[in-house]
């Protein structure tokens, strides 16, 4: 890796026109340059801790005493929060060092990998400040005085973090948190860790459907929900970036609230959809309990994206099967979906979700790629 320090990036500065703030606006590590690291200091005078990516702002100081106002790229609020990060670490004022990835166009912008404030210890962009999170799992009852499994409470995926595979050259990698000493020991192959995203999975679109993927796939980034703070469906948004979901019980009603900010109500009265259905992101419903599994039923979808660029009609219908693991106290999610305009066949698949290792809760979320267009003014 080539190592440059403040020095180094400021003589760079000459080649671009200094960008402003509104540039910082990106998604995605492509932007930044793996290959090189900076470090900057100065003083810290902001903090956005949001999702889908939380930045941190400082003016930073360069050799010829001039100060260059960064803002700098961390994880999102949520995992940070899961980790043991709270807003309250990064103190206005105080002094900052950050190492890490510059952008590759916006010398405004960066990918932190490392950063200090005051005298506290150097932290790290995938720390852990609070490594046990087995309270969670020893006060959850297996059933409910009704016999219920209990599926109720607060649950998340488990996180994935950076881990060295013991292999000279090799590049880190994210694998559970559960698997991270078994990468970096060489007793685990980091090819065996499960994906963390939502890779391909295999469905055959009908032709209106491919014509439905190619629209998305033309589609400028501001248009994709996932980029614009909204959500996407709800297959994808139940693990994706490893939001903590709630499951509660309302008399004779189940609620899924997400904490990608869905709200779901499954109707375990009702033995049929109504004919009436106000189609929406969510959609409607219906659920029983077959022995120990919750068999859930939706439809009345507004038309949009089930993952990536895979399209669904308005036609689209889900069935989820959620099911407790007691030993590992793993809930696990098996879906099927059915598209009669766009699928030709089924688009199943499964997740995995664990007693969740911070409580529920909505963390805000604010695309700043998109946010903010018009100029630094605007952040004020």
């Amino acid at each position: 890796m080539n190592r440059v320090n403040i020095t180094a990036m400021a003589c760079g500065l000459a080649f671009f026109a200094v960008a402003p703030l509104s540039a910082l606006a990106h998604h995605g590590f492509g932007r930044f340059d793996p290959n090189t690291e900076i470090q900057l200091e100065g003083t810290l005078t902001k903090l956005e801790f949001v999702n889908p990516h939380s930045y941190v702002y400082f003016e930073a100081v360069e050799p010829d005493g001039s100060v260059r106002e960064m803002g700098c790229e961390m994880r999102a609020a949520t995992v940070l929060r899961r980790s043991g990060w709270s807003p309250e670490l990064f103190i206005k004022g105080a002094h900052i060092v950050v190492s890490g990835n510059p952008h590759r166009d916006d010398p405004s912008s960066c990918y932190v990998e490392t950063l200090a404030i005051g005298a506290a210890p150097m932290l790290e962009r995938y720390q852990q400040l609070n490594e046990d999170d087995s309270a969670a799992q020893a006060v959850h009852d297996l059933r409910l005085s009704d016999g219920t499994p209990n599926i109720f409470g607060d649950w998340a995926q488990e996180q994935y973090l950076m881990a060295q595979p013991k292999v000279v050259g090799a590049r880190g990698v994210l694998v559970p948190k559960s698997m991270v000493a078994g990468v970096e020991s060489g007793e685990i192959n980091p090819s065996d860790a499960p994906n963390a995203g939502w890779g391909a999975r295999p469905v055959t679109l009908t032709t209106a459907g491919e014509a439905a993927a190619d629209v998305l796939r033309n589609q400028p980034p501001e248009e994709n929900p996932r980029m614009t703070c909204q959500i996407t469906s709800i297959l994808f948004d139940w693990v994706f970036d490893g939001p903590i979901n709630r499951i509660s019980r309302e008399e004779d009603r189940i609620i899924m609230a997400y904490g990608r900010d869905l709200t779901r109500t499954i109707h375990m009265a009702l033995a049929e959809h109504p004919g009436n259905i106000a189609a929406s992101r969510g959609g409607h419903s219906i659920g029983h309990w077959q022995g120990d599994t919750l068999i859930v039923d939706s439809i009345g979808f507004l038309p949009g994206r089930l993952v990536g660029n895979v399209p669904h009609s308005d036609g689209l219908h889900i069935v989820e099967r959620f099911s407790l693991d007691t030993a590992s106290m793993a809930l696990k999610r098996e879906y099927t979906a059915e598209d009669p305009v766009y699928f030709e066949d089924q688009y199943k698949g499964a997740d995995i979700v664990m007693l969740a290792d911070a409580p529920f809760a909505v963390d805000q979320c604010k695309e700043l790629a998109y946010e903010y267009t018009t100029g630094a003014e605007e952040r004020e």
